[in-house]
């Protein structure tokens, strides 16, 4: 046990010692803090890994024909962190969004967030779904100038954790953004993003497609 502890420490010393040599030999300088945070993320991205390997809920152990590699990621960016307040609309519509295998989802489009990128303000959709219990989440996906070449064709997800607080301020961060796991395993399927969840930038950062 001792000796897997010791192990998983050198690799993420070894991972962050090679982030921090790529940084340098791009002439890309980060302050303390950021650094801190590019450690953050490449010691989530190791756990993801682990999570995915060895779990038996991971698509991995519960799809046989999908084959376990370690996940694609662009460098962490500092720069693609944003605040924002979650703006609710004012008639909230319910839409009919598609997942992966064709089933139609009744899904209520409840408000969106927005983040200045290179001096011009995106929004993006915030929805509203149920479960079978009766208990609502909320989700963000996407897609942008990316999908379909260095990212997953479906589109990308982010996490999103509603607070009923209107004046919340929500930590919208793209190094984040993740593959739904039907791009691991044909078993599941995924909500599709639509033209209105459309990003018209490049969005170099969080997860790429998967090997």
């Amino acid at each position: 046990m001792k000796k897997n502890i010791i192990k998983y420490k050198i690799s993420l010393i070894i991972l962050f010692l090679l982030f921090v040599a790529i940084l340098n030999s791009c002439g890309i300088e980060y302050t303390t803090e950021q650094q801190k945070y590019i450690t953050s993320i490449v010691k989530m991205r190791k756990v993801k890994d682990n999570y995915m390997k060895n779990n038996p809920g991971s698509p991995f152990n519960v799809d046989s024909n999908a084959v376990f590699q370690p996940l694609n990621y662009y460098p962490v960016s500092p720069n693609f962190v944003f605040n924002s307040k979650l703006y609710r609309y004012e008639k909230q519509d319910t839409v009919d969004v598609y997942g992966t295998k064709g089933e139609v989802r009744k899904t209520l489009k409840f408000g969106y967030i927005k983040f200045d990128f290179e001096n011009k303000e995106y929004k993006m959709n915030v929805y509203q779904g149920q479960i079978k219990s009766g208990e609502k989440y909320y989700s963000i996906w996407f897609i942008d100038n990316t999908t379909g070449k260095e990212t997953y064709g479906v589109g990308r997800y982010l996490d999103f954790e509603f607070n009923a607080d209107y004046n919340f301020i929500y930590t919208i961060d793209f190094n984040l953004a993740y593959n739904p796991y039907c791009s691991y395993s044909a078993k599941y399927s995924c909500a599709v993003p639509t033209k209105d969840d459309y990003i018209n930038i490049a969005l170099t950062v969080g997860e790429k497609n998967f090997h």
